[in-house]
């Protein structure tokens, strides 16, 4: 496989464009290689890289339909119910917690949180 460019950071030749770059144009990788990469140096630590994706070879972002969206509404949701006490937090419930503040952090006599 041969070595991909690098090019130094901001001086990407035209014709290419990151994930984010590619998302606001409208448009999407579509499946092909990463053709390039950026490298930000940095002290004392290694380089910040950015993969660039070529811009004519990109797709247009596929349009949300109904069911996607309900898709999306309903894993959204499900983010928000507690595994302990399933009730509706009323909040996308922290991954690091893994339950509602009230449950995660009970209070000292047993009860829920110290609302």
């Amino acid at each position: 496989m041969a070595a991909l460019p690098v090019f130094r950071w901001r001086l990407a030749p035209d014709g290419y464009a990151t994930r984010r770059q590619l998302r606001a144009a409208g448009l999407r990788p579509g499946g092909q290689p990463v053709a390039a990469q950026l490298e930000r140096p940095r002290r004392r630590r290694g380089p910040l890289v950015a993969y660039l994706y070529r811009v004519d070879l990109a797709l247009p972002v596929r349009p949300m339909t109904p069911a996607r969206r309900a898709a999306l509404e309903r894993a959204n949701a499900a983010r928000r119910i507690c595994p302990v006490c399933r009730r509706d937090a009323g909040y996308v419930i922290p991954a690091s917690l893994g339950a509602c503040v009230p449950c995660a952090y009970p209070g000292p006599d047993g009860s829920e949180g110290s609302l």
